[in-house]
């Protein structure tokens, strides 16, 4: 086995940065060869089959073309469970997982009712499905493979989620009943930024999924916080990730549409990442509508 690490390591040495290789060099051997890590420690000279180390060949040639593990292994882990990938879908960020223990612990109420917009592989929806007592969760999309894609992990699962394909700029609030959550992680990479994103992401991910114009960064924020606005039940919450250079912009808008409060937060990178608002009691419309005429 050391061989064989030996090279992987080599093979992907000006490719990655050292910490990540090393990453590398222990999934795709947990991969092919089923070894965790703990046995890849203690069997540092154990001898691979051919057809081992071909497969490891394999993966090790589509990790030089950039190609996401993630993709390769066909599944990620995300919340606790595990979820399938595929170039249909966004890979789950670790940043979006704390969001969501975040979110875990704030709403503790049991039977919300949930919408997750634009679900990709399912990650929220399924999560929050998993782990919110009773929870009653739709999730919509508008890829037909995405949605496919999380329906096979709503069942790998084992919880009941609502999929169906829509539109989330054309969709009328009147298409929808009302919720007590509502969810999303909306494209939000402005195309000026692609310049600075790696091939990893820029090659493989959707790109439906990711990209807003620049001229209009907050086009799919402003659609979510219409629909929120119009589908949220009263002390309703609406949780969103954002672009890390829009975070006052977002929540500037979200105010003038009469959320409060409006919470801006950072991830674990001390970036401005979430942001949750509510929709305040009835008898506070008029005065936060007032208030931001």
């Amino acid at each position: 086995m050391n061989e064989t690490t030996a090279y992987i390591r080599d093979s992907l040495q000006t490719l990655y940065p050292p910490e990540e290789i090393r990453s590398l060099t222990r999934r795709v051997i947990e991969y092919v060869c089923g070894l965790p890590l703990h046995e890849q420690m203690l069997r540092k000279d154990t001898q691979l089959s051919c057809a081992e180390k071909r497969r490891i060949r394999e993966v090790v040639q589509r990790l030089e073309q950039s190609e996401p593990i993630q993709y390769i292994m066909g599944e990620v882990s995300f919340g606790g469970l595990s979820f399938e990938v595929n170039p249909s879908v966004l890979i789950p960020r670790p940043e979006t997982e704390e969001w969501v223990e975040y979110l875990l612990q704030t709403e503790t109420a049991s039977g919300l009712r949930v919408l997750d917009i634009g679900t990709g592989s399912g990650c929220l929806a399924i999560t929050l499905a998993k782990r919110l007592a009773g929870a009653k969760v739709t999730a919509i999309d508008i890829s037909t493979e995405a949605l496919a894609t999380a329906e096979r992990n709503a069942l790998r699962n084992r919880v009941s989620v609502t999929f169906r394909q829509a539109d989330m700029l054309a969709e009328p609030a009147s298409a929808f009943p009302t919720f007590d959550l509502i969810v999303s992680n909306p494209p939000y990479v402005r195309h000026s930024e692609k310049a600075a994103m790696a091939r990893n992401v820029l090659d493989y991910e959707p790109h439906q999924a990711l990209f807003v114009p620049d001229g209009d960064p907050l086009l799919f924020h402003r659609r979510i916080a219409a629909l929120a606005r119009e589908r949220l039940a009263e002390n309703g919450a609406l949780y969103v990730e954002i672009n890390a250079a829009c975070g006052e912009l977002t929540t500037g808008m979200l105010r003038e549409k009469g959320f409060h409060p409006v919470t801006l937060m950072r991830d674990m990178s001390g970036k401005d990442r979430f942001v949750t608002a509510h929709i305040p009691p009835k008898s506070l419309h008029g005065c936060i509508l007032e208030f931001h005429s």
